[in-house]
Order: C-alpha cells, then structure tokens, then sequence
C-alpha cells in the first residue's frame, strides 16, 4: 500500500478491507451503503465511523471520515491543544 493515493478516506478504507463488499461484510452493512458513501450520497453515521476505523486497524481515523463532527471525532491535533 506505500505510495498509493487515494480520493478520500472511505476509498483507503475499502482497498485496506479488500473491497466495498468485504468492508461491509466486517461492519455489518450492505455493499450498497458503503457504495453510497464512498460516492458521498450518504454521510456515513458515526456508529459506523468507529466500525470502519476498527475494520482497518486504524489505518483510516474518525475525524478523516466525518471532519464535519469535530465535537464528536477531534482531528489529534486539536486534542492535543485542548488539553495544554
């Protein structure tokens, strides 16, 4: 996977997992769900946020998949501030 570029997070997400099918398959959800938030029709629920990021062992991180909930999933820096 070095060197790979990806669109967005979702997309790193489902070529770690081996495909929309076997993510889904992990986190409980249809191909059809993930296929709808890879193409950004849905936002993808924060119950699934924390499945998807345990799926690839961390490899994609809450706050890349949902940066809109940043009460919810702070970005690491901002929480590292915070607490200063």
């Amino acid at each position: 996977m070095s060197g790979k570029i990806f669109a967005s997070p979702m997309e790193k997400a489902i070529y770690i997992a081996g495909g929309q099918s076997a993510l889904a398959k992990k986190i409980g959800v249809t191909q059809g769900a993930v296929w709808k938030w890879v193409r950004g029709l849905k936002n993808i629920s924060p119950i699934h946020v924390v499945a998807v990021c345990e799926a690839v062992g961390g490899a994609v991180e809450a706050h890349e998949l949902r940066p809109d909930l940043p009460t919810l999933f702070p970005h690491p820096s901002v929480a590292k501030h915070d607490k200063q």
